[in-house]
């Protein structure tokens, strides 16, 4: 059974475009069947796309990128210089062509979480990590995170607090030594934790 963290995707290629508003700016995206949230963008990636705390010109890393909606974001309201990576080939071609659409240059890998991301030193790591794949992923992507990390970097994740989001909160703790919750919508928090 293909799951959207499945490497590739066997079902038919069906595009579908979302437009979506973020912070007020107007953005489209292709999404197909075979990749998280095909219809719309979920309400988890939106909550901390909305709320990403990411500074002018900065250098994020979005992992678990999907259709690329985080890291686009990021780019276009922000100017950041974005690397994205996932493991689902479709995912990644559609993050690509996302990029175009929304006129943003973004490096974007296809990789098992941080297996063909060469830099270390971003300032903040982006993510709405696959709670379906199981608890394993989600914490391997936390405690790999902080190697990506500048000094005073950050990890900015995204989980249903009640489903989930308190075991990956805890983990973001015990690995940076630090947690804190930077906005909660929809039973949606967004944890941020500093290297």
């Amino acid at each position: 059974m293909e799951h959207y963290f499945s490497e590739k995707q066997e079902s038919p290629l069906t595009l579908k475009k979302i437009r979506q508003k973020i912070k007020g700016i107007d953005f489209e995206f292709y999404a197909s069947s075979g990749v998280f949230s095909k219809e719309k963008i979920d309400k988890g990636t939106l909550v901390l796309a909305e709320n990403m705390q990411v500074s002018e010109n900065s250098d994020v890393l979005d992992i678990g990128c999907g259709i690329g909606v985080l890291g686009i974001a990021a780019a276009k309201l922000f100017n950041a210089n974005v690397e994205m990576g996932d493991i689902n080939k479709r995912a990644v071609m559609l993050a690509k062509r996302n990029a175009v659409l929304n006129g943003v240059k973004a490096e974007i890998y296809q990789g098992n979480l941080f297996e063909k991301i060469r830099k270390n030193d971003f300032d903040v790591v982006l993510s709405n990590p696959p709670q379906t794949a199981g608890k394993e992923i989600c914490f391997e992507l936390i405690e790999k995170s902080k190697n990506y990390l500048k000094n005073n970097g950050n990890l900015q994740l995204v989980a249903r607090h009640n489903k989930g989001g308190k075991t990956l909160s805890k983990k973001m703790g015990e690995v940076f030594g630090n947690v804190k919750v930077i906005a909660k919508k929809s039973g949606y928090w967004v944890y941020l934790s500093v290297k």
